[in-house]
């Protein structure tokens, strides 16, 4: 199918000065199609340019007005270009003339161009674009009110990839091979803030799949023609063994007495819920509801922003205190995760437990536990507020007490 052209003409022309005796050089341009216009403009693009000594064609005349008088076009050399007495003025109408070959190429390379070639150079110019900038732009689109964890994160991936790059990385450069190479390199960062030693390998996947999601949204808008994300796999994460709190060292610990009570109070509750240090601390009155003589938890989890119904059992419902105002904390002057590891450390040396135990370590306690004493595995995750069942299935794997029961399940009879 043949395509239409508008064969836009752009002229040099003139126009006189109310005040003074010049004129003014400008860009003509017509028809030009302009979108959400039904009929074709004329547009005019003045050059802060002006002449005063035009040599007028006596032969052309450009109007006659109502007395009789004459006015006449500009007279033009065989290029065209505007004829003047000055150097100046005709060094000025040179550059007109210049202005006007440069929009002519544009008007007609654009009337020329069928939608795959506008494409192509729309995807060109995509390719230059700043691949750092976009993933800044898409953190603030994604995550603006996400949780201070994911964002943090998408920064220090963002500032890891300036520092594997630069400043500048344009979507050209963006392949397969740059894509291993950062993977490498996550693998090998070393920690920040003053910490010694590489980061974590479940750190470094963590980024690496940030990394992915931006190729994969980038992608999506058109900046990349191929998805890399799907074609580069992700850092395996080595599961490391999740320290957690047998019934009998939970028992020892609730027995010990502790300098700081809201931390027993909290650690326990926790170990009975499975609910975070940072969902714990913002915990209020109002959101502790108690029906038919049993509690349940109705809240908004600070990690993934879910609403979540929690029922609890009535020892940590005695553990939440003397119910307060609506707006109290419950567990009011908890500290936070900075400060609250030096007393907790003293209250397990107290109890005599041999392990390396932190707060979020009564969660691990709590999935543990759940999933020891038969609860199936979905509704551990709901209590736990995953958004996936793969999440808890790492805690799965600590249970040796339920592989050894499994282990002796089968018997047959074996005629020596």
């Amino acid at each position: 199918m043949k395509k239409h052209i508008k064969n836009t003409k752009v002229a040099v022309k003139l126009r006189k000065s109310e005040y003074h005796n010049e004129w003014y050089l400008y860009i003509e341009s017509y028809p030009v199609i302009v979108p959400n216009k039904e009929k074709p403009q004329r547009i005019r693009e003045y050059l802060n340019r002006t002449i005063t000594t035009p040599i007028w064609d006596k032969k052309r005349t450009a109007r006659t007005k109502t007395d009789g008088t004459k006015t006449y076009k500009s007279k033009r050399d065989i290029n065209g270009v505007i004829q003047c007495k000055s150097d100046i003025d005709n060094e000025n109408c040179i550059y007109a003339d210049g202005v006007k070959k440069l929009r002519q190429k544009e008007y007609d390379n654009a009337n020329l161009y069928n939608d795959t070639e506008k494409e192509y150079l729309e995807q060109k110019e995509k390719l230059k674009e700043n691949f750092i900038k976009y993933f800044k732009d898409t953190l603030r689109k994604r995550h603006n009110n996400s949780s201070n964890s994911i964002q943090v994160n998408w920064k220090r991936t963002i500032e890891l990839l300036k520092l594997f790059y630069g400043e500048y990385l344009p979507f050209s450069k963006l392949d397969l091979s740059l894509a291993e190479d950062f993977k490498n390199f996550l693998k090998n960062t070393p920690c920040g803030g003053g910490k010694k030693g590489i980061i974590s390998n479940s750190t470094a996947s963590t980024y690496y799949s940030i990394f992915k999601a931006c190729l994969k949204q980038a992608f999506v808008d058109g900046y990349l023609t191929i998805d890399l994300s799907a074609k580069t796999k992700g850092i395996r994460v080595i599961q490391s063994k999740r320290a957690y709190l047998t019934i009998e060292e939970l028992n020892k610990l609730a027995s010990t007495p502790c300098e700081m009570q809201v931390l027993r109070r909290a650690s326990l509750f926790s170990a009975l819920t499975g609910l975070r240090l940072s969902d714990i601390q913002k915990l209020r009155w109002r959101e502790v509801v108690i029906e038919n003589g049993k509690g349940k938890l109705l809240f908004t989890q600070k990690k993934t922003k879910g609403v979540e119904y929690t029922p609890i059992s009535n020892q940590a419902l005695e553990l939440c205190g003397t119910p307060g105002l609506p707006e109290k904390h419950v567990f009011e002057d908890l500290p936070n995760s900075s400060w609250i590891s030096r007393p907790l450390k003293k209250w397990i040396i107290a109890s005599d437990i041999q392990k390396k135990i932190t707060f979020h370590n009564f969660r691990h306690t709590y999935a543990t536990l759940q999933l020891s004493n038969g609860t199936d595995i979905y509704t551990v995750s709901k209590m736990l507020g995953h958004t996936n069942v793969s999440t808890t299935q790492i805690y799965s794997k600590v249970i040796d007490s339920k592989k050894d029961i499994a282990s002796q399940v089968i018997q047959i009879k074996i005629d020596n």
